[in-house]
């Protein structure tokens, strides 16, 4: 079985153990890395009926203080297209401890090879073509992102599924660097990027909540998960230019069976436990 490099969110770890280009594969995974194998593991399925509503998540609304990032690096990991965010983007309230502030680190997609897949999180179990992460670490108990890996509170991710439709106007500033980040490892700096522009309506109020973990290795748990009710719109074009992406070096020989094209690189759902989705909205 081919094996890939899966990069942490601090870009100098790395970690071996998972076929990308295989969803199955990533039962491996537990067998490297023991948080995998925990309870409370992401992504899940969310069950609209099921989720409990929580009128007190909008006592505090949930609010985010995104600043536009000036030479943002985006890069071609070989699993999914990063942008590693250099100005300080913070978010509060909501579900998260009171006068606790989560700095945003960076922003990762999900894709499938087909529009019929794609997302890691489902709703009903309907899956989305790509689902993509705004990911933050909770700066005010922690010094950096590592730190806050694994610990309680420590870690935030805001997913927002992507549907097929409208070019994303916000989002051309990646898509129209992708041709040049063809290979793994490709990088490059755009001038400007606003983060503001990934979040669904100014209000942000339908959203789910649950504790689950990091989708990818090393999979650790306390993650506080919240997803938007609402996707946002990307165009055919635009999701194409992600699906041109290939996940080696180039030149790199290929093994039997594998096209090296960039995709399919979500995980499956994984059981909700006795885990509660809650809800901000009826």
């Amino acid at each position: 079985m081919q094996l890939c490099v899966l990069y942490l969110f601090v870009p100098l770890l790395s970690f071996k153990g998972c076929t990308v280009t295989l969803i199955s594969s990533c039962v491996e995974w537990g067998l490297h890395f023991p948080a995998a194998n925990g309870e409370y593991q992401s992504p899940i399925n969310l069950n609209s009926r099921e989720a409990q509503y929580d009128p007190s998540l909008l006592d505090v609304g949930l609010s985010p203080n995104y600043v536009v990032c000036r030479d943002c690096e985006v890069i071609n990991d070989g699993h999914t297209v990063r942008i590693i965010l250099k100005s300080k983007s913070v978010v509060t309230g909501g579900p998260l401890p009171s006068d606790h502030e989560y700095e945003l680190h960076e922003v990762r997609f999900h894709w499938g090879k087909e529009n019929q897949r794609g997302s890691e999180h489902t709703v009903n179990f309907k899956a989305f073509p790509m689902e993509l992460h705004l990911i933050h670490w909770n700066s005010t108990l922690f010094n950096t992102l590592e730190d806050a890996l694994g610990k309680k509170n420590g870690v935030l991710i805001i997913a927002l599924f992507v549907q097929i439709g409208k070019e994303h106007l916000g989002l051309k500033a990646i898509t129209e660097v992708l041709q040049d980040l063809q290979y793994k490892g490709k990088s490059k700096l755009i001038p400007c990027f606003n983060p503001n522009t990934l979040l669904p309506d100014p209000l942000l109020r339908d959203y789910w909540v649950y504790e689950g973990s990091l989708t990818t290795p090393p999979c650790n748990e306390n993650v506080t998960w919240i997803l938007y009710r609402y996707p946002l719109t990307i165009s055919q074009l635009q999701i194409e230019e992600f699906r041109r992406l290939r996940s080696h070096i180039k030149g790199a020989e290929l093994l039997e069976g594998n096209d090296g094209m960039l995709g399919d690189n979500f995980r499956p759902t994984q059981p909700l436990s006795d885990r509660t989705v809650r809800a901000a909205f009826q």
